[in-house]
């Protein structure tokens, strides 16, 4: 009897752990797509800040695994024959601060952001970018010099994200992360923007439905008749015969 089970005992055993196996992957591939979306979301975000897809991406997986970041500033450099040439300036530098979540993530790159924009710098290239996450100077356009102190330098020093905003001077932390969210969105819309006025103003108007008359109104009721009174009985004692 034990010989002829035991043949059913591994298929059952070889099943339950197909099972097992099936669920394991299956959580892994969840993750791993979830983590894929979230730095793809937050890439996209920080494209025109970073210069490029591959410098936004470089920057995210960087800080969120605290590897070193490699970034490229793209130049065109007019030559002395009158043609034009590209030039591709690299920056690598190791952050600050170790491994970050992507909600972390999401705020260095915003007060960096912001911490430029203070400055003047909109379109920063990768060397002032690592000024504003790890700390060092920037010449603005006047030509001046301005020593900034990072980001990230300043939360490898133990500052808290707000505290580290009110440092740089650059307002509320809430204030700062929604303003980069909606600067980024809208920057991301403005390329289909025309194309959605116009599919908008193609679309035929709604016809404007017709007003029902107002009901007439239901005279009132006549009001009835005020019944007579009825005369009062005469007493007994004034009755003939009694």
């Amino acid at each position: 009897m034990t010989m002829k089970t035991r043949p059913a005992l591994t298929l059952l055993c070889a099943t339950v752990l197909s099972v097992f196996a099936t669920a394991a992957l299956a959580q892994t591939t969840s993750t791993s797509t979830s983590t894929n979306t979230e730095s793809t979301r937050l890439a996209n975000r920080y494209s025109t800040f970073a210069g490029s897809d591959t410098n936004s991406t470089a920057l995210v997986d960087g800080l969120r695994n605290g590897t070193s970041i490699s970034l490229e500033t793209t130049t065109t450099v007019k030559n002395a024959d009158g043609t034009t040439s590209t030039v591709n300036t690299p920056t690598t530098f190791q952050p600050a601060t170790g491994k970050l979540g992507y909600g972390n993530v999401n705020i260095a790159l915003a007060l960096a952001e912001a911490d430029l924009n203070k400055l003047g710098i909109t379109d920063p290239t990768t060397a002032e970018i690592e000024a504003a996450l790890n700390g060092g100077s920037v010449t603005l356009a006047d030509g001046s010099t301005e020593t900034l102190q990072g980001v990230l330098a300043l939360r490898a020093q133990g500052e808290g994200w707000g505290q580290i905003s009110n440092t740089l001077g650059t307002g509320k932390l809430g204030d700062v992360v929604s303003a980069s969210e909606t600067s980024h969105s809208q920057a991301g819309a403005a390329h289909g923007q025309q194309g959605s006025e116009v599919a908008s103003n193609a679309r035929p108007e709604h016809p404007v439905h017709p007003v029902h008359p107002d009901r007439p109104q239901v005279p009132d009721r006549p009001q009835r008749p005020d019944r007579p009174q009825r005369p009062d009985i005469p007493s007994a004692a004034g009755r003939p015969g009694h």
